[in-house]
């Protein structure tokens, strides 16, 4: 007999915090909460009150558990919780979901495609999509505002490692988000156990252990039971369950059902329980002896059944068991029936064919009756049984099989099946599982008999390390495998390993070792047939060459570009296509030396092979190469779009991320600054998540220059040091650092500074072959030599015969830099028709344009030529209304001193903030006060604003005492705190 608390006992913290972390869930503050104990003490009955008291509040609940079968697919328990909840209704049919609908394919039939769409999604895009669709959830109750929802996963001690690693990254990134996570898993438990430790140690989840019931506990909870008050419970029945219990629930409940069960416990004439016999039996015999005494009232065939499902595992699925069992449908379902009622049993899940065990102890309890014979017997009859039934075991059945395989004994068999089911992991995108799958292999092989299998397995396993970005732990397995004898590898197949090795160095940039790999394979190569090797090796070389860590100290990039030509040639020759993707892709950024149709017709040609051997993410790759050629060579973003829809449409949120970061950058060199914010806004947290760092560099990167363009020096400089913590100053486009604090400093008016920071990008450049052309050296960088004198015609031709030069963001700047010298030598109708053309290839860039304009004007006027007026008041309006107010402050004095008139601006507040208006700030007044923010002095701040120190020292009084400052260098201080925060004002930037 079955006896439960109807009431949770002794579990007040834990049912606090659990409802803190609903709460805070419902305020959009999501929060981790892991549940610690071991089996018995309570975590499954306080995760169901959590999820009914959720439940009851509104919020989504979602419940899924890690199977305890030995092996599981990956994914599981995530995929359970979610079909959980989309069961009756479907997934939600948001288009913000539309890129993740890919990647959720492994998990959501409904969104599982007919065919592959090309390579399986990582394990990070996977991650990201079960958050975005967590938070959908979130928000589906009432269109984009809900009360959250709860994500319930158990036992994740049974989990495989991608269902570890979505959890950890969900624990990771849901603060902000209404998402509440509960987990429950055992103590001692490796993986899942420090992945909860150290989720606390970082404060993303909270950890709680349960401890044992107090005796006094225990009384309440027997009596709730039993359905009396405490006092009437026997004080016998009581101190026995204290004394034997140990403070566990389900040895208490276990203890108090055997107890009524065998009689020895009786309900009394008024209701009261009254003790008939011999309370003293033993823990844990009493837990075997209830389920054994539950069981014992089932027919034969019903008891054969349950050993048979305890074998499978706490949870089983009804097919398998048919499978094995042999029992016809009808008398399965009656015996199934039969073990409900005994509750030994239960449906997992209000549908479906999956069945568990009511409590891991229940399982285990069957398995402690069975001898080690009948458990191999039962496991061998089961993999004949599903073998038979499922020839070549696809899916979940070939980890199942190699299970059984291993509990019947047949520890060959087993690897053979473990490594099998690795293989299918990896073609899956389960890399983390084929990771397990083949280390388990490898473990069970250690006869000598077995040395061939023990070598393919470790070679399989050091290529699946790879893929995980576990060099060290893939370099220290392939220094086991055997140099002769049985078990070696053929010379093609240690070549293709160290050559793999090699290329995974490169990318982790560990040149040094990728060096020494690339050594040994090249030695070995001499006496081998080498046409299906050398590509790779080439295309590995290629890479170091051009870090500067092999070949020679001049030329660097043409020894590289040779080395990357031979490698496509190479690769076609022997259908290589993935190599020579990788070969034409690195081709086309040293063909933009000579043209971008030069560059572009490789990106094209990798772009033919791609398609034609179904690289879907090479395809991707490729199309945003193109699409960024395209706007470097005409400003336009169509490609561009292009590439994006094809990565959404694939799901491929890294080749996602890379091409909204792409479109950002474009759309901060075209002034479209809401766009350029939208776009890094949208995924500068994914990136970081992803943990992809070019990515997320070139979004950091796009931020800065997204500050910059806007004269936004702070901001600038906040990008910029993250930039540098996620490694940048080790990025090939580390020049556009410089060219972006080049513009900030030009928008200050500090032209000194301008110059400096694009001679530093000069020099950089110099060092390093770089082949990203917008760092201004062929094009703002002459501009500024010219207007400074330091350059000649002869320079300026020199620069302007790069093909770089001839992209529209430089040409605009060096047309303009030509009609500084044709000016400034008396030829008037050139310099003008070189304005004219700069105008006309710098259309699509709205602040480059008028920035380009303020400075030419300035020439102009000196050696009177074209319509300088003009130009400055385009601009001066222009960066007026963008609240830039040295560059419009520059242009209003320009025009003084061409006699023109001058916009009167001091009625125009609308560029003070809201704050400071307040106060009485005058328009000229803000302006002293932006310029204070750097502390610069009443000599450069007049310098700046072409306007006395006098006038500077009275505006400093006039602002220390509307502002109530007591000294200058608190005013400086309050410039910072005030300009940081955004102004209320709509459409005013309160931002310098």
């Amino acid at each position: 007999m079955l006896i439960s608390s109807p009431v949770v006992v002794g579990r007040g913290d834990e049912l606090a915090l659990l409802d803190d972390s609903l709460a805070a869930a419902r305020q959009g503050e999501g929060r981790a909460v892991f549940l610690l104990g071991e089996a018995g003490i309570g975590k499954s009955r306080l995760a169901a009150e959590c999820a009914y008291r959720a439940f009851s509040g509104g919020q989504a609940v979602l419940r899924g558990r890690a199977a305890t079968s030995g092996v599981t697919m990956p994914f599981r328990p995530i995929a359970e919780a979610l079909l959980s909840h989309f069961r009756l209704g479907g997934p939600p049919q948001l288009p913000e979901l539309a890129p993740y609908r890919s990647a959720l394919g492994s998990l959501l039939p409904e969104w599982r495609a007919a065919e592959p769409a090309g390579e399986a999604p990582s394990l990070f895009e996977t991650a990201e999509a079960v958050l975005r669709l967590l938070l959908a959830i979130s928000r589906d109750l009432t269109q984009h505002r809900g009360p959250g929802c709860l994500l319930v996963i158990e036992d994740l001690h049974d989990a495989e490692a991608e269902t570890l690693a979505v959890v950890e990254y969900l624990c990771d990134n849901l603060r902000g988000l209404p998402v509440c996570l509960l987990v429950t898993l055992r103590p001692h438990a490796h993986q899942a156990g420090e992945l909860a430790r150290t989720a606390a140690l970082r404060r993303t989840a909270v950890l709680t252990e349960l401890r044992p019931l107090t005796g006094d506990e225990v009384r309440t909870m027997a009596a709730a039971a039993l359905a009396v008050d405490d006092g009437q419970l026997p004080a016998a029945v009581a101190d026995r369950l204290v004394r034997d219990g140990e403070g566990n629930p389900f040895v208490v409940e276990e203890l108090l059902g055997g107890m009524v069960s065998a009689g020895v416990l009786r309900r009394g004439p008024v209701g009261d329980w009254q003790v008939d016999g011999d309370l003293g039996i033993d823990v844990p015999t009493t837990v075997v002896h209830s389920v054994a005494q539950r069981a014992a009232g089932l027919s034969p065939a019903g008891r054969a059944m349950l050993d048979t499902a305890a074998v499978l595992g706490r949870r089983f699925s009804l097919p398998v068991l048919k499978l094995v069992t042999g029992l016809e449908d009808r008398d399965l379902l009656v015996h199934l029936r039969a073990g409900i009622d005994a509750q030994l049993i239960s449906p997992s899940g209000p549908v479906g064919d999956w069945y568990e065990f009511r409590h891991a102890l229940t399982a285990e309890a069957l398995l402690a009756q069975l001898l080690p014979a009948e458990r191999a017997a039962i496991a061998s009859q089961a993999a004949d049984a599903v073998e038979r039934a499922h020839p070549g075991l696809p899916g979940e059945w070939c980890p199942q099989v190699a299970a059984l395989r291993l509990t019947a004994g047949d520890t060959r068999a087993a690897a053979l099946h473990f490594a099998e089911a690795g293989r299918a992991a990896l073609a899956g995108g389960a890399v983390n599982s084929a990771v397990s799958l083949l280390e388990q292999a490898h473990g069970l092989l250690t006869g000598p008999a077995e040395a061939a299998d023990r070598s393919r397995v470790a070679e399989q396993l050091a290529y699946t390390l790879i893929e995980t970005g576990q060099l060290d732990r893939a370099t220290g397995l392939v220094e086991t495998l055997p140099a002769a004898g049985a078990g070696v590898l053929g010379t093609g197949r240690d070549l293709a390993l160290h050559t793999r090795l090699a290329w995974a160095a490169v990318t982790a940039g560990r040149y040094e070792e990728a060096a020494a790999r690339v050594q040994y394979v090249r030695s070995r190569l001499g006496g081998f047939i080498s046409a299906t090797h050398t590509p790779a090796v080439d295309v590995v070389e290629a890479y170091l060459v051009f870090a500067g860590v092999e070949g020679p100290d001049t030329d660097r990039a043409a020894e590289a570009e040779r080395l990357a030509r031979r490698a496509a040639a190479g690769a076609e020759r022997v259908g290589l296509a993935e190599v020579a993707c990788q070969a034409w892709d690195l081709l086309a950024l040293f063909e933009r030396r000579y043209g971008f149709d030069r560059a572009d017709a490789c990106l094209e040609r990798g772009l033919a092979l791609a398609t034609e051997h179904g690289l879907t993410g090479w395809q991707v790759t490729l199309l945003i190469r193109l699409g960024a050629n395209e706007f470097l060579r005409s400003g336009s973003c169509d490609r561009l779009q292009r590439a994006h829809r094809a990565a959404l449409s694939h799901g491929a949120l890294v080749l996602m991320h890379s091409a909204e970061a792409t479109l950002a950058i474009q759309a901060v060199l075209r002034g479209e600054y809401a766009t350029a914010r939208e776009l890094t806004d949208g995924c500068v947290e994914a990136t970081a998540r992803l943990r992809n760092a070019d990515n997320h560099q070139l979004v950091l990167l796009t931020r800065a220059a997204l500050a910059a363009h806007q004269g936004r020096r702070r901001e600038m400089d906040r990008e910029l040091a993250e930039f540098r913590r996620w490694d940048g100053e080790r990025s090939l486009q580390l020049p556009l650092v410089f060219g972006s604090r080049a513009v900030c400093a030009l928008l200050e008016e500090d032209r000194a500074q301008a110059l400096d920071e694009l001679d530093r990008a000069l020099a950089w450049e110099d060092r390093n072959p770089s082949v990203f052309y917008l760092s201004g050296r062929y094009g703002l960088r002459p501009l500024l030599r010219a207007l400074t004198g330091q350059a000649d015609a002869a320079e300026h031709e020199q620069a302007a015969a790069h093909p770089a030069a001839m992209l529209p963001w430089n040409r605009q700047f060096e047309r303009l830099a030509h009609a500084v010298h044709e000016g400034r030598a008396g030829r008037t109708a050139a310099a003008r028709a070189a304005v004219a053309e700069a105008g006309r290839v710098g259309a699509p860039f709205l602040m480059a344009r008028r920035l380009g304009l303020r400075l030419v004007a300035e020439a102009a006027l000196a050696d009177g030529w074209g319509e300088p007026v003009e130009w400055l008041r385009g601009a001066e309006e222009y960066f007026h209304a963008g609240a830039v107010p040295a560059v419009a402050v520059a242009c209003r004095e320009l025009l003084r001193r061409a006699g023109a008139g001058v916009p009167q601006r001091r009625t125009g507040t609308e560029a003070v903030p809201a704050e400071l208006r307040r106060r009485g700030l005058t328009a000229r007044e803000y302006d002293v006060f932006l310029l204070l923010l750097h502390r610069l002095g009443n000599q450069e701040i007049a310098q700046r604003l072409f306007i006395s120190p006098r006038t500077v020292e009275k505006h400093v009084a006039s602002l220390l005492a509307k502002t109530g400052c007591p000294h200058r260098a608190a005013l400086c201080d309050h410039a910072a705190e005030v300009l940081r925060r955004p102004d209320p004002a709509p459409g005013v930037s309160a931002r310098p």
